[in-house]
Formats: C-alpha cells, structure tokens, sequence
C-alpha cells in the first residue's frame, strides 16, 4: 500500500460507493457478534463503525497506512476499534483474528503475494476473509484517459519514471495466491459495477488521481484534473470492475 496519505476528509464524504459495496460484502461477512475482526484497509473508518456494530461482544482491529486515514478513523470510531497505522504487507496485529473484511483497497498493494501471507499469519485456523478491490480491468477507459494527459505538456516531464500504484488482479491469480498463501474454499470472480458519481472533480482528485497528482507541483494539479475530466466525459461514469474474494484459513 502507498505509504503517501490521502485527502480522508474528502475521502470519508465523496466515498459513497466504496460505502455502497462494502454493505454488500458485509451481508457476506456472517457474524455471531463475539468475533474479532480485522477492517484491512479501513480508510476513515466509515465502514468500520458498520463493522463494529456487527460485533458487539468482539472487537475490531483496523489498519491503515495513510496517517490522515487512521487519525480520521480514530476520531470517528472511539473505543470501538483498535486503528493501526500500518503497511498491510508487514501487518502485526496484538491477537490473531476470527475474520478479515477488506473493501477498496488491496487493488493499492503491488505485492498480493505478501499480502496474502500477512493475512494468513494474522489469523486463527478457520478464520473467514472476505474481500473486495479493483479487479482485471478496472476503470480502464478512465485510467487512459489520464494516462494520456500524463504523456501531455505541461505534465509530462513530472511522470518520467513515474510507477502506477495498482494492481487489478484477475480472479484466477488471486485464487491461486489465496490459495499459496494457506487459505481454502476459495471463491473469486469479477463484478461490473459502472459508477455515476454524485461529485466528479472531488472523487477523482480524491480518490481516482490521488496519486497522479503526487509528482505534479501545486499550480498544475487543477490544471491536470481539467483535462482529464474533459477527456473522459460527461456525464463521467465510472466502469468500475470488482473483485471479489471469500476463503477460509486452513
């Protein structure tokens, strides 16, 4: 996961999609109420206070790398979670956990191989992941769009050696990674989820160009933000591509 932070104010307001899927992953998520849990990405902890609710008797461990995100998340959730700063791929939790919930984020870490073994040690025999990133073509048309302003003047000199964050990870990789990395009774496919969003600019300066906009000096980033969100469209929707995950530890 990118060590560099992220807007979570902003974030936790223009957010509403990632809020939209991970409601559904939690339906996935079965619960007694007494487990502990690990939110593996938890962002501003918008999600997290849904996941806390879920366990009443348990208790939450969630885990950020962004500074912003984990103080946002500590804000918001009190005593109801423990909030971590921490890279997922070198994820050290104070107990083994019953489960692992994730939405929107392990499309940011390069290293599936890694981070699947860090789940894995984090965790009890049987204990249940459910997970949801960007998948296999995910935001593809949107991605070329900016991709082709960075190769433009003024921007082009700034992403020379430039490294793209993600990694949209195929259904069929990520079984067998789940699966190296001790986990059984995999289950992974891919869901269209085409977005129309209710604050373009916000979001993807936010969200979809917050790491474009790392190498750019101030006075170019609006500049940069313009020309893509002319080049992609309007109305912009979206064609987000999901990746869903469920497994259990061995």
């Amino acid at each position: 996961m990118s060590s560099r932070d992220w807007d979570a104010t902003t974030y936790d307001r223009v957010s509403e999609p990632q809020l939209a899927w991970a409601r559904e992953q939690l339906a996935r998520l079965e619960l007694v109420g007494d487990e502990s849990v690990l939110d593996a990405g938890c962002g501003s902890g918008r999600v997290t206070v849904e996941l806390a609710q879920r366990v009443p008797r348990g208790h939450v461990y969630a885990v950020d790398a962004a500074p912003s995100m984990v103080q946002h998340a500590r804000q918001a959730l009190g005593e109801r979670a423990t909030v971590l700063c921490q890279d997922l791929v070198e994820l050290e939790l104070p107990e083994p956990v019953d489960a692992i919930f994730s939405n929107a984020t392990f499309h940011w870490v390069h290293d599936h191989d890694a981070l699947f073994a860090a789940l894995a040690r984090n965790t009890k025999p049987g204990a249940r992941l459910v997970a949801q990133c960007g998948g296999r073509g995910n935001i593809d048309d949107f991605r070329a769009a900016a991709d082709s302003v960075a190769g433009e003047e003024p921007f082009d000199h700034y992403f020379v050696g430039w490294q793209r964050p993600w990694n949209y990870a195929s259904a069929e990789e990520t079984t067998r990674r789940l699966e190296h990395a001790g986990f059984s009774q995999v289950s992974c496919w891919l869901e269209p989820k085409p977005t129309t969003l209710a604050e373009p600019r916000a979001f993807v300066e936010t969200v979809c160009l917050v790491r474009h906009l790392d190498p750019l000096p101030e006075g170019l980033r609006g500049p940069f933000i313009d020309r893509v969100l002319a080049r992609a469209g309007d109305p912009l929707v979206l064609g987000y591509m999901r990746l869903n995950m469920t497994a259990r530890r061995t």
